[in-house]
């Protein structure tokens, strides 16, 4: 047979089939008898709201699962027994949502986890260390493969996955979210690389809560709610409003709208600045996260302030030292007319500052918590101080109406965190935010990893706490959707304060470009001394 025929052949066997799937977790009904095939030289994308079921689908068609009804197969062969890893790697590599690096071990060792390189029988280490600084290299990505995950950001840490799981050269990959902690360069690098993998043959399953996404990367879509696939065909032929209609089912696509946020308020009449809820003056860090240089800032109660910009530019840094989470070298912050130690988490809180950090895994929720124990974590001080202790009873009425207005699916208050989807994990994590009423909400990317009815609804009740409560927001975020109910947006370049924007809506591609550095129908800085400032 010519090469041209092999291939030919190859393609009409499925590189990867779930057929019949079925699964549940306790009363939870995760699959409900799913049906999906991945084919050589295709990208699927599949959709779908949190809690849909497709972080499940991933696990067991990466052998992570058991399925408790149907069967998984490869090239129309059955799946290898559970247990086997690396028979399952040799079939399949998985870039997961949430991050599955070993942050005790270096990016080399990372990027070859389970398959290093060996001479004589022994771990080649050197050219374990070249291979894994070429494929870096290849991305365009300037990462030290000598260092420690745990040192890396969330970013970092996500490059480090998806150069592992290209690295294995399997013919099905399947990549859960992968573009969720990438700047717009490696999205399109990670582009440019997935059509290089279909054309060579390789089958992909994309999963990614960004539809743009999935009609530019993918020929085929599947849609899976509740459980069940409700959609299937070749993107060409579906629109946006299309999948999201079988995303979300006909009664919430009805009231899909009410969730949407107002945007911008309507001007009143000019009435005399309360005085700040957030005072940021002159703060400069070294963090390995991202550097800030003297930026300044002030949030006033009821603001909305967005901060945006590369996620290189210090962003997620400068809101983390707004929340006491991490520690700054000069300047000062304060808030309500105080300044919390740097790095003092702890009194930042009890200064009323709610904090829905950027990577929930590690400090949104504890796993193991029930919903009710996660969302009032932050006032459990104040109710034992009303009630003498801590009753079920108290805890679960203060939740109660926070995961009502969340929208918070779980099979009830008492269910541990660590078994919701990740999506419903973030409306946990946003309700121990805001549970405590605090006077100042500092957010990071608040909507990363969520579907689109769930975006609008956690900005709209962003938006509702600060005009009905006052309280100040912070919120910081390079996903643009995320500004829509902001007053103004800062935007940083290189850890330094760039431009403002203070007239909404704010131009999406002048958001972009001044992130670039590029300054494009932005207001100056307010108190510039210098065109050096700017």
């Amino acid at each position: 047979m010519t090469e041209d025929q092999v291939r030919a052949a190859s393609a009409a066997v499925p590189a990867a089939e779930a057929a019949g799937i079925h699964k549940q977790f306790g009363s939870t009904q995760a699959l409900r008898g799913v049906d999906l095939t991945l084919w050589p030289g295709r990208c699927l994308g599949l959709v779908g709201r949190n809690g849909a079921g497709k972080s499940t689908l991933v696990s067991i068609l990466s052998g992570i699962y058991p399925a408790d009804r149907g069967a998984v197969r490869f090239d129309g062969a059955p799946a290898p027994a559970l247990g086997a890893a690396g028979a399952w790697r040799r079939q399949i590599a998985t870039v997961f949502q949430h991050s599955m690096v070993v942050p005790s071990l270096t990016v080399a060792e990372n990027v070859f986890l389970g398959r290093q390189p060996q001479r004589a029988g022994l771990v080649d280490w050197r050219q374990m260390r070249d291979q894994a600084a070429q494929i870096m290299a290849e991305w365009g990505f300037s990462i030290d493969v000598n260092l420690a995950c745990a040192d890396l950001t969330v970013e970092q840490r996500q490059i480090v996955e998806i150069a592992r799981a290209l690295a294995a050269g399997t013919r099905c990959l399947l990549l859960d979210e992968p573009t969720a902690a990438l700047e717009r360069a490696g999205i399109e690098r990670l582009f440019a690389r997935v059509r290089q993998l279909t054309a060579n043959g390789v089958a992909i399953l994309y999963i990614s809560h960004h539809l743009e996404e999935v009609f530019e990367i993918c020929q085929d879509v599947a849609v899976i709610r509740d459980g069940e696939l409700v959609l299937t065909g070749a993107a060409t032929g579906l629109s946006k409003d299309e999948l999201v209609s079988a995303m979300v089912g006909p009664n919430v696509a009805a009231t899909r709208a009410d969730l949407a946020p107002g945007g911008a308020r309507p001007r009143g009449p000019a009435t005399p600045a309360p005085e700040p809820c957030l005072v940021v003056d002159h703060v400069s860090s070294d963090s390995p996260g991202g550097r800030v240089t003297d930026v300044s800032l002030e949030v006033r109660p009821g603001e909305r302030v967005g901060v945006t910009g590369l996620l290189s530019a210090g962003v997620a840094t400068l809101a983390r030292i707004v929340a006491g989470a991490a520690p700054y070298e000069t300047g000062r912050v304060l808030v309500g007319g105080t300044g919390p130690a740097p790095g003092r988490r702890d009194l930042n809180l009890k200064a009323g500052v709610g904090y829905i950090p950027e990577d929930r895994q590690a400090e949104g929720f504890v796993a193991a918590l029930s919903v009710a124990e996660n969302a009032t974590m932050t006032i459990t001080d104040w109710l034992a101080r009303v009630a003498g202790f801590l009753r079920p009873s108290t805890r679960a009425a203060a939740a109660a109406p926070l995961a009502r207005r969340l929208s918070i699916v779980s099979a009830g208050l008492s269910q541990t965190t660590g078994e919701l989807s990740g999506g419903n994990q973030q409306k946990v994590t946003v309700a121990r935010a805001l549970a405590r009423q605090p006077r100042l909400i500092v957010a990071i990317t608040p909507t990363r990893g969520v579907d689109v009815a769930s975006k609008s609804l956690l900005l709209a009740e962003l938006a509702r706490v600060s005009d009905e409560t006052g309280a100040g927001l912070l919120l910081a975020s390079d996903e643009l959707d995320d500004l829509v109910i902001c007053d103004r947006v800062i935007v940083l370049v290189r850890g330094e304060r760039f431009t403002e924007f203070t007239e909404p809506p704010f131009d999406r591609e002048a958001l972009i470009a001044a992130s670039e550095g590029m300054a494009r129908d932005a207001d100056p800085p307010p108190d510039s001394d210098s065109e050096e400032s700017r």
